[in-house]
């Protein structure tokens, strides 16, 4: 199953999401625009090096701590960055909006390093790279599930070759198997650092499962029952509750 779109609409403007979209996407554009050396230059000293967080890491232009925020906006190749900021662009708005902007960047970084020191930590004496925003976005798939566990999420399928449907399911469903295939992967992976980072897809997840319900507005519920929502703008600016700048 392949997610394209949710049928779960909230009120407001995920300014934060499309930033992060946005700059993702600038990033990648400045990476193909290099020479390939510079190019693979460029993942090296900016990219989440295992056994440099957790060696002497000497001879990087930033520290090596830094590489764990840098990394998030670093991606190899146009399907990977293409794949995260469609997952960010279905899931991001609806956790955004029940964070507030403030605490929901504080929210993604966090589950990003969560998960950068937990794909590291399979192998910490690897020199491959980390780069993608695929582990801070599991964090948002995870906040996601416990907030709206029954949302609906349209995803296309393949039941027979070249016949694609789109069906309409549960997020229980979509990110509940999109967990346990990357446990499974990750458990015969065998910690290796040359693909996907299924560790960090799972690190990143069950931070935000543990976080979400530290960084939702008061006003927010977990385990909201689905249902198509229609918003009256008026009346929810009305009885909605006063924000300061942290929401």
């Amino acid at each position: 199953m392949f997610p394209i779109s949710d049928d779960n609409p909230e009120p407001g403007q995920p300014i934060v999401t499309w930033a992060i979209i946005a700059v993702c996407v600038a990033v990648f554009l400045w990476e193909m625009s290099l020479p390939a050396s510079e190019a693979e230059g460029a993942i090296r000293q900016f990219g989440a090096v295992p056994a440099a967080l957790f060696g002497p890491g000497g001879g990087a232009p930033i520290p090596a701590w830094m590489t764990i925020f840098t990394s998030m906006f670093l991606h190899a190749s146009l399907g990977h960055v293409g794949g995260n900021m469609l997952y960010l662009w279905i899931f991001g708005d609806n956790v955004e909006l029940a964070m507030g902007r403030v605490r929901f960047v504080v929210f993604y970084l966090l589950c990003g390093t969560i998960a950068a020191l937990a794909q590291s930590l399979q192998a910490p004496e690897s020199t491959v790279p980390l780069v993608g925003a695929s582990g801070a976005i599991s964090g948002v798939l995870g906040a996601y599930l416990l907030i709206h566990p029954f949302g609906r999420v349209r995803v296309l399928i393949m039941p027979l070759p070249f016949f694609i449907r789109v069906i309409s399911v549960p997020s229980l469903v979509v990110l509940g198997l999109w967990f346990v295939l990357q446990f499974l992967s990750g458990l015969s992976s065998n910690g290796d650092q040359g693909g996907v980072a299924f560790w960090a897809h799972v690190g990143g997840f069950l931070a935000g499962i543990i976080f979400v319900p530290f960084f939702k507005r008061r006003d927010v519920s977990l385990l909201q029952s689905g249902g198509v929502r229609v918003y009256d703008a008026r009346r929810d600016r009305d009885e909605r509750p006063r924000r300061g700048p942290w929401d």
